[in-house]
């Protein structure tokens, strides 16, 4: 399944509370839930004042819907292509995605 990257605008994103940050977890579990088809919330970073997720999701329409429902912003979805790292200097293969 495609893997996507969110990056969301949301200013002050890096001063949400513990707490905050708690319950726009447990709302995007809930959306996920009730998605009705295959979509992983792989893992997310906090930066200034943006959110980049990683999602895995059939396609960028379905990654819209989590956030429309959700309430969250997505202002750009990209969907990956390969995963490189430090092994990949050393001759490994990117991993596909």
């Amino acid at each position: 399944m495609p893997k996507f990257i969110i990056e969301r605008n949301i200013p002050g994103a890096s001063k949400l509370t513990r707490q905050e940050l708690r319950d726009i977890s447990g709302k995007s579990n809930s959306v996920v839930a009730g998605l009705g088809v295959p979509y992983t919330w792989i893992t997310s970073y906090v930066a200034g004042d943006m959110i980049y997720c990683i999602h895995e999701a059939q396609s960028a329409d379905v990654i819209i819907r989590h956030a429309e429902t959700a309430g969250f912003p997505a202002d750009k979805v990209t969907e990956i292509a390969s995963i490189i790292g430090p092994d990949t200097a050393e001759g490994l293969m990117a991993k596909a995605v």
